[in-house]
């Protein structure tokens, strides 16, 4: 059968997040029901990574499995016709034809996030469920210092969830940038994978350093401690963005 890659943007707000559940609407369970709707066939899509619910996506990836060998610029306007048509808030972005060696969820190299921060005073009414709004003033040079403690190759149980599914809590993260534009602060984490929740706990940790809570040291120590109490607040999943994925030369 013939797959398909393609790159999704969507709105988390209104979904239980990106995997299918009986509780509510997931996007996968969308574009599936888009996939149906337009082809009459019951597929089942695999996603680069899982978004919890309220995470957004700019570059989330996706295969798919059809019938029917699309042109892929006819498969990604219809599917977002039908998408539009059931008023939901995803959109193919990119749809092309690849082998059946690729894997939109293993063969992944790398995958980039964004945490985005607005920080002042006023509560947010054109970036709500877009950001996380801080009304306290971040510092975020302090915030990017932290943030170097936790790059490289670790054991990051202080910083994931307790029901993350992970056999290991070690990984290898690439990069942990902050940087600031206005009242915009934006963390961007890159790595092959992450653990449940560990972006959103990273951001709340560099939250404190920001607020000089913390110092460098104190996050070194909250990583070596491989403690989940040692880690701050974990981060609301509004300003969390998966942003892309890289791939090698089959995908």
């Amino acid at each position: 059968m013939p797959r398909f890659k393609m790159i999704v943007e969507y709105d988390g707000t209104p979904y239980v997040g990106w995997q299918r559940q009986e509780n509510g609407p997931s996007v996968q369970g969308a574009l599936e029901k888009a996939i149906l709707s337009l082809t009459g066939e019951t597929v089942s899509i695999r996603g680069a990574g899982r978004t919890d619910s309220g995470v957004h996506a700019r570059g989330q990836v996706v295969h798919a499995d059809l019938s029917r060998a699309w042109q892929p610029y006819k498969l990604r306007n219809a599917l977002n016709a039908h998408l539009a048509l059931a008023g939901e808030a995803v959109c193919v972005l990119e749809a092309e034809s690849v082998t059946d060696e690729f894997d939109a969820r293993f063969s992944a190299r790398k995958r980039h996030y964004l945490y985005r921060i607005i920080s002042r005073p006023s509560r947010l009414a054109i970036e709500a469920n877009r950001a996380w709004w801080v009304s306290k003033p971040l510092d975020h040079e302090a915030m990017h210092e932290a943030a170097q403690q936790l790059v490289g190759h670790h054991d990051f149980t202080t910083f994931r969830s307790v029901h993350c599914q992970a056999s290991s809590p070690v990984r290898t993260l690439d990069r942990l940038d902050v940087s600031r534009s206005g009242d915009l602060i934006e963390i961007r984490a890159s790595a092959q994978s992450f653990l449940h929740n560990q972006i959103r706990s990273f951001a709340g940790t560099l939250k404190m350093a920001g607020e000089g809570k913390m110092t460098p040291a104190d996050v070194r120590a909250a990583l070596d401690a491989r403690n989940r109490a040692a880690c701050g607040p974990v981060a609301p999943p509004e300003g969390l963005y998966f942003m892309q994925v890289d791939y090698g030369d089959d995908g």
